[in-house]
């Protein structure tokens, strides 16, 4: 499994995918609207259902599921989920036997995309 928002889609998100698929199927457990509204506190650029569709066209992504923004070990055992891939800033409640970090992609993210976008129409 694979958690994100998927906000602003990235090389970042693609890379992260393209590892966990060496691990096996990936299921992408995709952050909610009211969840990014709680944590993040904006609302997406784009709806749940859109950002869905966008992953799920991503060839290394077999499912895409609903999540809140931090998973829990019952959250993966809903799913039967071996490993929870994710970035090394990973700040979720799960065994850290169920974890594979990899170090973020440098220099890009969905926030400094936002970033440069409001700089530019600025």
């Amino acid at each position: 499994m694979v958690d994100m928002s998927a906000t602003l889609l990235h090389h970042g998100h693609i890379r992260i995918l393209k590892k966990a698929s060496k691990y096996g199927k990936v299921i992408v457990a995709l952050i909610t609207d009211k969840e990014i509204k709680k944590f993040k506190g904006y609302q997406p650029e784009m709806s749940y259902s859109q950002r869905k569709e966008v992953v799920q066209s991503i060839r290394h992504v077999s499912t895409v599921v609903p999540s809140k923004f931090i998973l829990t070990d019952k959250f993966l055992n809903r799913y039967k989920i071996d490993f929870l891939v994710h970035g090394d800033d990973n700040i979720n409640r799960v065994d850290r036997k169920r974890l594979l970090l990899f170090r973020r992609t440098k220099n890009i993210s969905s926030y400094l995309l936002r970033k440069r976008v409001i700089k530019y129409l600025s």
